[in-house]
């Protein structure tokens, strides 16, 4: 307070005004010690050059002078220092600390070599329902550049392994998956499978293979619903006579961008939609969808028949599609 008096003393005086204005007033709490007031020259000319401003309000008691002072900006405290963390207790006592490690500690593997929480392990370092995506019974391993069918739960329902490189279908990849009802592996390179490797499956509806090189139709259990074969390398000698007789459930057959002589026949009665578009049939018979023993018979249920793009002339095989409630589509 003496110092800003002083200060103000010696703005007032170059203004012309009195210094006395900064007189400490006398009151109660006022240690009236602190200043000598016979000494304090009022109307004289003060010595600003020679004068101590460090003596100023040194024997004065800041303490005991109520002023309330306002602040405009608090500076913020000082971060309180955070504790050291202890120490254990063997070291208490002035021991040194063990040198920490250069090298970081192995990573953490996990063991998944039983069915686990995420599957069988795949041998590709990973169970299969990390590597794949597992919702429900459904598995889907599209597009992951696998190049064999992995370990799959055995509660399966559906597998997708749609636009890999898998080259071969083996016996052991769909073993004991008694609840498995469909098989999409569209987008493939596979070029051969292992003899019967679908016919343990006994709830197996739906089977895709389309977009590979296969030139052999495997052997298919009578459960069957749907086959998609499209775009293979199937011949007619690659195909089993009466593939499809037993099939008696069949309702789609998709056998088009191959290379088939004529059309396996005999479809059965619940077949719905036939799709044979750009192959190398050249003739149909009479049996091929009618029945030449039964003028009256009619196949109502197949509506959907796709011819178009063989070397095949339907004007001349008339008696061929009569039963039919629609023609075939191809060239007449």
């Amino acid at each position: 307070m003496a110092l800003q008096c002083v200060v103000v003393a010696l703005a007032l005086t170059l203004l012309g005004s009195s210094p006395r204005e900064c007189a400490p007033q006398q009151g109660p709490g006022t240690d009236e010690d602190g200043f000598d007031l016979e000494n304090y020259d009022l109307t004289g000319e003060t010595d600003w050059e020679n004068m101590d401003l460090n003596s100023y309000g040194d024997s004065f008691d800041y303490n005991d002078v109520n002023q309330e002072i306002e602040v405009g900006t608090v500076a913020p405290a000082a971060p309180a220092t955070p504790p050291h963390a202890t120490e254990p207790s063997e070291y208490e006592e002035g021991g040194a600390l063990p040198p920490r490690p250069t090298t970081p500690p192995p990573p953490v593997t996990l063991d998944f070599r039983g069915p686990g929480l995420f599957g069988p392990e795949t041998g590709l370092g990973m169970p299969t329902c990390l590597l794949c995506v597992c919702i429900g019974g459904s598995v889907y391993c599209d597009d992951i550049d696998m190049e064999q069918i992995p370990p799959l739960p055995k509660d399966t329902t559906h597998f997708y392994g749609r636009f890999n490189r898998i080259r071969h279908v083996k016996n052991t990849d769909f073993v004991n998956l008694n609840k498995l009802k469909r098989i999409d592996l569209t987008g493939n390179q596979i070029s051969g499978m292992d003899e019967d490797v679908f016919l343990p499956l006994p709830q197996l509806e739906d089977l895709l293979l389309a977009d590979n090189n296969l030139h052999i139709l495997p052997a298919l259990p009578a459960t069957m619903r749907l086959i998609d074969f499209r775009s293979n390398h199937l011949t007619s000698a690659g195909v089993q006579q009466e593939a499809f007789k037993d099939i008696s459930q069949l309702e789609f057959l998709y056998l088009s961008n191959n290379k088939l002589d004529y059309i396996p026949t005999p479809l059965p009665e619940s077949l719905r939609v036939l799709h044979l578009q750009n192959n190398n049939i050249q003739s149909l018979s009479e049996d091929t969808f009618c029945n030449r023993h039964n003028r009256s018979y009619v196949r109502r249920l197949l509506e959907d028949i796709r011819l178009d793009g063989n070397p095949l002339h339907l004007r001349w095989w008339g008696r061929a599609y009569t039963c039919l409630p629609r023609l075939p589509i191809g060239g007449f």
